[in-house]
């Protein structure tokens, strides 16, 4: 079962060293399982090995089990084993917290987004954002208190057609305009699944910039699919804070468990 975080006083994390620079790690951990049959593999495992060695202070997850019991029959048995608890509190580093909200359910379990914080967090909330029955999609807003500053951030997963991301950019745009209060700062991270680089405009007209490399290029920030990127599909959005630097760890160990690589970003105020 996943902490229940509405409500209530904000909860103490292990803050970071690091000041003045905000470390977000975004990743589609592809529900943390590896293959096809008979060959398909639990990597839950090095998948926590590997969100702890990103040392990110905020790490936007797409595509987390809260359980499934047909994964959990196969894996149960194996060498490590299936988790006991959701994967977003079993990926959480020590001294982090989880927030997790579900998108889907399917027949024997269910996934959505998680958020993993250093930093306090307060209120979480859900948005539903399916466009059609066949793919269930939801934003996991979360309020993160970073030093002394109340900011928040939404982990996005949009779906498979170009048609309903334009539809669920236009609805997060107009939920960030209708719930965030106009001068907080607000980073949005996930999946867009934007093959063919056509959402910043959209992204643009509700304030928020995407975070790219002080060059500029795209092409340094390829994450799919992981073992040959060519497409730009994770991406961290901002308002209100500036991108130092990006970084896309690349590597056998990256490939070998999901298909996306984690796209890492460092923010500082604007």
């Amino acid at each position: 079962m996943t902490r229940s975080l509405s409500g209530g006083p904000w909860r103490q994390s292990v803050l970071p060293e690091r000041t003045g620079t905000l470390r977000v790690a975004t990743y589609n951990i592809h529900k943390g399982v590896r293959g096809m049959g008979p060959g398909r593999r639990l990597e839950i495992h090095n998948l926590g090995a590997g969100v702890a060695a990103l040392d990110a202070d905020l790490v936007f997850l797409q595509e987390v089990r809260l359980f499934h019991h047909g994964d959990a029959r196969r894996f149960d048995h194996t060498w490590f084993g299936w988790p006991e608890q959701g994967q977003a509190e079993f990926l959480a580093p020590e001294g982090y917290e989880a927030a997790y909200r579900t998108n889907a359910v399917t027949r024997d379990g269910e996934h959505g987004n998680a958020l993993l914080s250093r930093w306090p967090v307060g209120d979480v909330a859900h948005a539903d954002v399916s466009d059609h029955r066949f793919e269930q999609r939801g934003l996991l807003h979360v309020r993160v208190r970073w030093q002394g500053t109340e900011l928040h951030a939404i982990v996005a997963h949009f779906g498979l057609i170009h048609a309903s991301r334009v539809r669920q950019a236009q609805r997060l745009g107009q939920y960030v305009n209708e719930r965030i209060p106009a001068g907080a700062p607000v980073i949005v991270a996930g999946d867009f699944n934007d093959w063919g680089e056509r959402l910043d405009p959209l992204f643009g007209q509700a304030g928020l910039a995407r975070s790219c490399p002080p060059q500029g290029s795209v092409r340094a920030m390829r994450t799919f699919p992981s073992r040959m990127p060519l497409f730009s599909l994770d991406r961290v959005y901002t308002r209100g804070l500036h991108c130092r630097t990006v970084t896309v760890p690349r590597g056998p160990a990256w490939v070998r468990m999901s298909d996306h690589l984690p796209l890492l970003v460092e923010l500082e105020p604007a």
